[in-house]
């Protein structure tokens, strides 16, 4: 068999409301959420959105407990990772980065963090064969939860599943099994984005995404909107995923894939910060915020999406934003507020800042990460307007994100000074923007 011995290196080293938000840019119709919901699992996942530091003891922490605690023995996959045949540094440990070493890193983080043992799982693109190995699926029904490291989402298509028909090889049977029996299943960036169903991104831009719209597949121009119409492993299936949200400005991207393709729900993850979801593919699915930063959910069920000679546009879609704490119930559609939040009351009377980058484009040399964000807050904090306007650094065509503070409008904060959690219950558009020539 193909498996190599398990390089065992040690690398050094609630809910809430949200702000309405409308974008300006035009759309295409948006219809039902993804497919058919699995069988009920009492498993539970932990996404996290990209950027996990190795600090982060609340998520490394959460992890190893729905792991066992003191018991928990965690399976790295890192598949993602380019192999160590394709890593020019992969004799040097402290450059290599490939997907023996990378597993032997975050085995490392996870018995720092205080698992009883963590170890990495030899499966990639060197060893696509170990999918289907005795021993290998021995060794994944011996541990007690899963870590998916990021890198490219493709790579984790091509070797745990098999076919045009996608079906599953015996390791990613095995992994679902676990997770039906009570395993946890966690992962950062690609390992977040694998847990999408059908429609599950492959790359792109915003900007490029709002004017040409999505396209399935897997393209060499890193612009271009991409995605797998067979999805990826299927784990959540409530809503489109989406990571590094905020700090690559990716919701333009992802509200138009989601209305191309017939979501009516996104979770837009954000880095270092996780999307915590017990009783996945139930009724009872429900899901809880941990991090530095947030997740933001966009409500298109009502949303309208149309070309016209302008361009593409989409209206009346919904936007939160959930930080630490937060819960979300996916059946009801409800954020409730984390413990200690109190409901934000604005006093400031200046302005919404005027916001000429939206989506944090590659373009601006000057762009600043969390920019759609920025904006949904800063309207949540003044008392003197009810809406902001904020376009796309990209012109002919350039869009707009048009954020409204409906009468249903709330927001939340921890110490009263600064509005996090937003909810909005009013529509959120994105439109092209009218310039006068």
């Amino acid at each position: 068999m193909s498996r190599p011995l398990p390089a065992r290196r040690r690398a050094l080293g609630a809910t809430g409301a949200a702000c309405v938000v409308l974008l300006t840019a035009v759309p295409a119709t948006a219809t039902a959420a993804d497919g058919a919901a699995p069988a009920a699992r009492p498993g539970s996942l932990v996404l996290v959105g990209g950027a996990l530091k190795a600090d982060n003891d609340e998520v490394y922490g959460e992890i190893i407990r729905r792991a066992g605690g003191e018991r928990a023995r965690i399976g790295v996959l890192t598949a993602a990772s380019v192999p160590a045949s394709q890593d020019p540094d992969a004799d040097d440990p402290d450059r290599c980065s490939n997907s023996e070493c990378n597993g032997a890193y975050y085995a490392d983080l996870f018995e720092r963090h205080g698992a009883a043992a963590a170890e990495w799982i030899p499966i990639d693109l060197d060893h696509i064969a170990n999918a289907d190995d005795d021993e290998v699926v021995a060794q994944i029904e011996s541990v007690t939860g899963f870590f998916f490291g990021g890198g490219d989402q493709y790579r984790y298509v091509t070797t745990l599943l098999r076919g045009d028909a996608h079906t599953d090889s015996r390791a990613l049977a095995a992994i679902r099994r676990r997770l039906a029996q009570g395993a946890v299943v966690a992962g950062t960036s690609a390992g977040a984005q694998i847990a999408a169903g059908r429609d599950m991104v492959t790359g792109g831009e915003s900007y490029q995404g709002l004017r040409d719209g999505s396209a399935p597949g897997y393209f060499e121009d890193p612009t271009r909107l991409g995605y797998l119409p067979e999805g990826g492993f299927g784990f959540l299936r409530s809503g489109l995923i989406d990571t590094h949200t905020g700090s690559y400005g990716r919701e333009g991207r992802v509200l138009r894939l989601a209305a191309d393709t017939g979501h009516d729900r996104v979770y837009a993850l954000e880095e270092n910060t996780a999307l915590i979801v017990d009783r996945p593919g139930t009724a009872r699915e429900t899901m809880t915020v941990a991090g530095t930063q947030g997740v933001a959910v966009f409500d298109l069920r009502a949303a309208r999406a149309r070309t016209s000679a302008d361009g593409w546009s989409l209206s009346r879609a919904r936007y939160s934003y959930l930080t630490d704490g937060d819960r979300y119930h996916a059946a009801l559609w409800q954020p409730t507020p984390g413990p200690g939040k109190r409901r934000y009351t604005p006093t400031g009377t200046d302005p919404v800042p005027v916001n000429g980058d939206v989506f944090h484009s590659l373009d601006n040399p000057d762009g600043v990460a969390y920019s759609f964000r920025s904006t949904a807050r800063a309207l949540a904090g003044t008392r003197a307007r009810n809406t902001a306007t904020a376009t796309t650094f990209e012109k002919d065509p350039q869009f707009a994100a048009v954020l409204t503070k409906g009468s249903c409008f709330a927001a939340w904060s921890t110490d009263g000074s600064t509005p996090q959690t937003l909810h909005v219950q009013h529509p959120l558009t994105l439109q092209p923007y009218c310039i006068e020539r």
